[in-house]
């Protein structure tokens, strides 16, 4: 292996915990006329011995993000993400915010104005500097986080939110490991990089997104309250018996993806030679890798839909499978659809009632498990 240094502290020793082989680049959807094979590229997590952060051993893809549809357990989630804020205390009236962009759609813009907060002007130091899922996005996880830290102004807070490392490796999430996305935080290692730029974590929340999502408040250490939230050292608590810093630990993700693998093959073979029409929902990255590694094409899988027009015509990066319109789903009434982000059931349930007033299922593509 390549020596690497790590994108957050630059140590060279760590860990391989991951390899997904050669995958297509998760964020390039191929119009469906342009011919295959997509051009594939090495896909690994390495986890950094000094610092604990996990990250992508390499990336040589150039990112071409679709931009996703806002989901509504998104938009849910944020709206009580700024309610644990506001009761905290965290959000002065007048002052100013500042918000980092991600892909994956949705802002907190409009619910912190509702708050009294406004704009900060660009590179403006703001009393609330924000970022949901966009961080991990930056190829170089220092710079990043200096970026964010520079905008917050004496006394502020900064929020960061993720998907929990210790989720990934708890419910076996391996397709979360994906080109683009250059880090997966450990509370741990997440304090250990803000450590290094002069601020401590103040306060966290958890939420069910993505199986497990965390939202952690963070001010400079000098300003540092004289008593520690409970929450923060219960996160770190429970890290530490998980073993999130072990790379053995870790690397039980590798177990699970040739078993889950052919799982999912097995299932939709299944259904297929029962007559049962599956289709799919929810054209997301993490699907990508998934349905290579199964090597599950259209005669198993005939398409996928999903709520974003811009991905409608084109197809699954590495397969010869179509993504549609939602409306499909009334018009075909699949006897199961198969969930690439369970998040999505309440919002797709409640606009295609129609699936299960046919007898269809809605399936956690994770799980193969009616979708709840």
């Amino acid at each position: 292996m390549t020596q690497v240094a790590c994108r957050a502290c630059k140590a060279t020793r760590g860990d391989l915990v991951l390899d997904l082989g050669e995958q297509p680049a998760a964020d390039f959807f191929p119009l469906r006329d342009v011919p295959r094979p997509d051009p594939v590229y090495p896909l690994q997590m390495w986890l950094c011995a000094e610092c604990g952060l996990a990250q992508l051993l390499s990336d040589p893809t150039l990112p071409e993000e679709t931009k996703a549809v806002e989901p509504a357990a998104l938009a849910v989630q944020a709206a009580s993400a700024v309610e644990c804020i506001a009761a905290a205390g965290l959000l002065p009236a007048g002052g100013r915010v500042a918000e980092f962009e991600s892909p994956h759609g949705g802002s907190w813009s409009q619910l912190l104005n509702r708050r009294g907060l406004v704009a900060a002007l660009d590179h403006d130091t703001a009393d609330v500097v924000v970022d949901s899922f966009g961080m991990m996005h930056a190829a170089n996880q220092a710079r990043a986080l200096a970026d964010r830290t520079a905008r917050v102004a004496d006394g502020g807070v900064l929020l960061l939110q993720y998907h929990s490392l210790e989720t990934i490796v708890g419910r076996g999430q391996w397709t979360a490991l994906r080109h683009g996305h250059f880090a997966y935080y450990s509370t741990t290692a997440l304090i250990e990089m803000l450590r290094a730029r002069g601020f401590a974590a103040r306060q966290a929340w958890e939420f069910p997104l993505y199986g497990g999502t965390v939202l952690l408040a963070a001010g400079r250490d000098a300003e540092r309250p004289p008593s520690a939230d409970r929450s923060v050292d219960a996160l770190l608590a429970r890290e530490a018996r998980a073993g999130i810093r072990d790379a053995s630990m870790v690397g039980t993700l590798q177990r699970r993806v040739q078993s889950d693998s052919a799982r999912l093959r097995d299932w939709l073979t299944t259904a297929r030679e029962s007559g049962d029409l599956v289709l799919g929902y929810g054209a997301a990255s993490r699907a990508v890798a998934v349905l290579t590694r199964a090597s599950i094409d259209q005669s198993l899988l005939r398409s996928v839909a999903d709520a974003s027009p811009a991905k409608q015509s084109r197809r699954m990066p590495g397969t010869d499978i179509p993504i549609s319109s939602p409306s499909d789903l009334a018009v075909d009434l699949p006897r199961y659809v198969l969930l690439f982000v369970p998040d999505l059931l309440n919002e797709v349930r409640s606009a295609y009632p129609e699936v299960e007033a046919a007898g269809g299922s809605w399936v956690d593509a994770e799980t193969l498990a009616p979708a709840v």
